[in-house]
Order: structure tokens, then C-alpha cells, then sequence
């Protein structure tokens, strides 16, 4: 009787758990025909900069609030007709350095003040944020370096420390600097990039790349891209990687790291285009004592390898990133 009873009552469990063994089965029915389950991409919280409304209302705040006048209005101040001095070509730290330097991918300060002092293998020593500050103006300004102690100098050392206060010391956060592009398996192409230029860029910074001048006839309203009034061949935009990654999260205007205009290929040639135009030649001799340390893209040898100067300038760069295993592959 005991046995009888057993017997009923595990046929009751399996007949119960039917429907959701049925269940089981038809979704993994399913997942056999459409492939593996899809999984949400994880939400990255990016960096968020503080309001300028924020800036206190003390002798630092004026402090501040006065160092993001010199990112956002540098040539009136500092320009070939600047108040101040005249040191810099005219263009705004804020040309490179979207909406003050607090714009996602912008080439933002978020992570300034939290990872300076810092060893940099450019100059082999251990920087501040003064000397980072002023290797800026010497190289995308074209300029002369600010004195220490000058009040310019540490309006703007306030105004970037101010805008990655909420930055963790030692921690770069999501969203800082530049978007890093998957590299190429060819070179970027000047020729082909001329033809984005053409289609992209010609519309703000002129067929000639020379940029518009604001109505007040001393800021740019859209910056030169070349020409003696441009960068220097010592700025970081000067690398090839650096530029792309620049223009595909924030040009032409209207495009974002999340919403991009153009595909990663164009933005490698406009950025090969671009690169290939004359600008002020600037020589930095102390640059990279230790030359194995240069950048994959850095466009002036000598180098620790055996690839050209063309090849580091504008690749193809994935045999100079990993030449084992691209030897390995052959």
C-alpha cells in the first residue's frame, strides 16, 4: 500500500512540472535556431562635469571662473592682439578642447588634476599640471609658455582643477580624453581624406582649411586646420590616432561618440589629409630620451624599430603595435 501510494504521488510531481518543463524545452528549441541569447551591453555611467553655475562665489571662484574665460577666449587675452600678451597663434584652448574642456571624448580635463603629477615618457620626467599646461600652449598654440606664478597660469591650473574635482585622485574616468579607434589593416590615405574634407569639413573650415574668424575678428569661430596660424607638428593632434579619434566623436558638428557621422575609415584619412598640409615645424629635442617609449603614431624617428617614418606617420600601424604577431600570422 505504502508502494502504491509512492508511485502515485511521483507521477503527481511530474505531472504538474509539464508545463514548465515544456516551457524549458521550446525556449531552448528557440535558442538552437536563433543562435545565443542576445545580452544587454553594460550601461557605462561616463564622466559628468560640474555646472560652471557651481563655481563658487569666493577669491578662488573668481580664480576660476577667470581661468575658463582664458580656455574658452585664450586669443583675446593671449593672442596675436591679446590684452594680456601676445604669445599664442590666435586660436582658443577650447578649439581643441570642447566646451571648456568638459565634453565627453572632447578632449576634456576630467582626469587632469587626478593624475597629475605624473610621469610622462614624452618628456621622461615626472610633470605637473603647469608643465602640461604650458606644453599646450607651446605646441597647439604655436606659443611661449606662461610664467610660474603668473595669474593666467593659475586661473587656468584652478579652472581644470575645478572641473575634475569630483574625479577620484589616480583614476582616469569613462570618457576622459580622446575616443581610441580600432586601427586599420592599410595606411590612411591623404588623397581619400581630402575627399571627406571636401564633403565634411570644407563647409565650416573652408576649402583652403583656414578656418572662419569670429565677428569680434580675434577668435575662431571654426579653427584653421593648417597654415601658419595652426597647430604645430609638436602637438598631440599631430599623431595620426589622436586626430581620428578626435574627429569621429565630435565631427563634423552635431556628432558624438554615441552617435558618430563618420565611419571609422574616413576619419583615419581625413585625419591622414589633414596631417599632410603645411604647419608651423616646431622641434622639441628633448622629447622621448628613451625612444622605445614613442608612440606607435609618433611621425618623427628615430625609433626603436626598423618601420619608415612614413609607416609610424600614417601605417599601416597594427605590424608596428604587435610585430610578433603579425611575423606569426605570415
Amino acid at each position: 500500500m505504502v508502494m502504491i501510494l509512492a508511485v502515485m504521488l511521483v507521477m503527481l510531481v511530474v505531472v504538474s512540472m509539464l508545463p514548465f518543463l515544456a516551457k524549458r524545452l521550446s525556449a531552448a528549441d528557440v535558442k538552437k535556431v536563433d543562435g545565443p541569447e542576445k545580452k544587454e551591453p553594460p550601461v557605462t555611467a561616463y564622466w559628468n562635469p560640474p555646472d560652471s553655475l557651481a563655481i563658487p562665489a569666493t577669491p578662488e571662484g573668481d580664480l576660476i571662473r577667470y581661468g575658463r574665460e582664458l580656455v574658452a577666449h585664450t586669443a583675446v587675452y593671449l593672442g596675436p592682439a591679446g590684452k594680456v600678451n601676445q604669445t599664442t597663434n590666435g586660436m582658443n584652448c577650447q578649439n581643441c578642447h570642447l566646451k571648456a574642456g568638459k565634453k565627453v571624448f572632447g578632449n576634456n580635463y576630467s582626469a587632469v588634476s587626478s593624475t597629475y603629477p605624473r610621469l610622462r615618457a614624452r618628456s621622461g620626467t615626472v610633470e605637473t599640471i603647469q608643465k602640461r599646461v604650458n606644453d599646450c600652449i607651446e605646441r597647439s598654440l604655436n606659443g611661449k609658455p606662461l610664467k610660474d606664478g603668473s595669474r593666467e597660469l593659475n586661473a587656468l591650473i584652478a579652472y581644470i582643477s575645478w572641473v575634475g574635482k569630483d574625479v577620484e585622485k589616480g583614476v582616469s574616468p569613462p570618457g576622459v580624453g580622446i575616443w581610441d579607434l580600432p586601427l586599420m589593416e592599410r595606411a590612411a590615405s591623404p588623397e581619400k581624406g581630402k575627399l571627406v574634407f571636401d564633403e565634411h569639413c570644407a563647409l565650416c573650415h573652408g576649402t583652403d582649411g583656414m578656418g572662419v574668424k569670429n565677428e569680434n575678428g580675434k577668435e575662431w569661430k571654426y579653427p584653421p586646420l593648417w597654415g601658419e596660424e595652426s597647430y604645430n607638428t609638436g602637438a598631440g593632434l599631430f599623431r595620426l590616432s589622436r586626430f581620428a579619434g578626435y574627429v569621429k566623436s565630435n565631427m563634423p558638428n552635431g556628432a558624438t561618440f554615441d552617435n558618430p557621422i563618420l565611419t571609422d575609415e574616413e576619419a583615419w584619412d581625413v585625419a591622414a589629409y589633414v596631417n599632410s598640409m603645411p604647419r608651423p615645424h616646431k622641434t622639441f629635442k628633448a622629447d622621448w630620451p628613451d625612444i622605445s617609449k614613442k608612440p606607435f603614431d609618433h611621425p618623427f624617428g628615430p625609433y626603436a624599430d626598423t618601420f619608415s617614418e612614413s609607416q609610424h606617420k600614417f601605417g599601416p600601424f597594427r605590424p608596428i603595435k604587435n610585430p610578433k604577431a603579425t611575423l606569426g600570422a605570415k
